[in-house]
């Protein structure tokens, strides 16, 4: 059972990373589909309303998580956190962005229903976010 336990902790400390990322992207994941389904479906304001609000609530968890559990940010002080906070925020408008158009092609455009559009639309995003992430918001920037 140890040797188990010591090559999966050997795993996981190898991909790190990665696998944190998944593990808080499949939690804002299941918390920005959860708000989407509550917004959606308990008030009239509609998928796009409820889409961008989802998004704003799940975006203040994501950059708390990525900066403290997934890339580990050693950034402080106001003018580093607020420039990486900035960046976290820029980057996630352009996924929003992507995100209302996959959903107005696919729920509008090809009739696909906003709950299997939401699923497709958020794996897009999840994939940009991880990649935007680490290349250009959470870098060590010496």
């Amino acid at each position: 059972m140890k040797k188990l336990f010591n090559f999966v902790m050997d795993i996981y400390k190898k991909y790190e990373e990665g696998i944190n990322y998944l593990i808080f992207g499949f939690l804002a994941f299941v918390l920005n589909y959860f708000l989407f389904y509550v917004f959606n479906s308990w008030t009239a304001m509609g998928y796009q309303p409820a889409t961008i609000l989802s998004w704003v609530l799940t975006v203040i968890f994501a950059y708390w998580t990525n900066h403290a559990f997934v890339f580990k940010s050693k950034n402080s002080g106001f003018y580093s956190l607020f420039k990486e906070f900035a960046s976290f925020i820029g980057a996630r408008v352009a996924t929003l962005v992507l995100e209302v158009a996959l959903m107005y092609l696919m729920v509008d455009k090809a009739g696909i229903n906003e709950y299997i559009a939401k699923l497709i639309a958020q794996t897009v995003v999840i994939v940009t976010n991880y990649i935007l992430s680490k290349i250009w918001i959470f870098t060590d920037k010496k």
